[in-house]
């Protein structure tokens, strides 16, 4: 596959078939704040437009240990933490957040490309609220989000829409 094809998958220019419909009922409170921490740009970029589509603020960092200083200044409603990253990994940042008072209560969906039962296991010791594996969904997203957050904190509308061509791009970016 050709990286433009990739891209055009991606950011929806894809026009091979038609796509099914998935019912979303999630929406963003206005000023609703996600932190993504994660190395890869790809991912980073199909999350903060899934993300940005239904009205979140997306705030991004590439490394533990800028997403730590930005979950500490911006204090985000919710933070999506890759286990594999360059230098301080995820589960050294996961343990960090998790004994800063700042931000031990925020809720924390860890990703990765390998599900292991061991890795389960462990994240949920040290605080993890979600694992979610790569490539994933947009329902993945916004199941973990809704499931997480709850009514209480962001109105649920329903809306059918289609699934786009981002989500069969997560599917291959893994």
């Amino acid at each position: 596959m050709s990286g433009v094809g990739f891209f055009k998958r991606l950011f929806g220019h894809d026009q091979r078939a038609a796509a099914p419909t998935v019912d979303l009922t999630l929406h963003a409170r206005p000023g609703s704040r996600f932190l993504i921490i994660d190395d890869s740009p790809t991912i980073v970029a199909v999350l903060s437009r899934m993300l940005q589509h239904s009205g979140f603020e997306a705030i991004t960092a590439y490394s533990a240990e800028r997403g730590i200083d930005l979950a500490e200044t911006e204090l985000p409603h919710l933070i999506f933490l890759d286990i594999v990253l360059p230098g301080m990994s995820g589960f050294e940042a996961l343990r960090h957040l998790r004994r800063n008072e700042l931000t031990r209560n925020i809720p924390i969906i860890m990703i990765s490309g390998n599900e292991q039962a061991t890795e389960q296991f462990y994240l949920q010791r040290i605080g993890a609220d979600d694992f979610m594996k790569k490539p994933f969904t947009r329902n993945d997203v916004f199941s973990r989000i809704g499931h997480l957050l709850g009514p209480d904190q962001l109105p649920h509308r329903h809306l059918t829409m289609p699934v786009s061509s981002m989500d069969r791009a997560v599917r291959l970016a893994g």
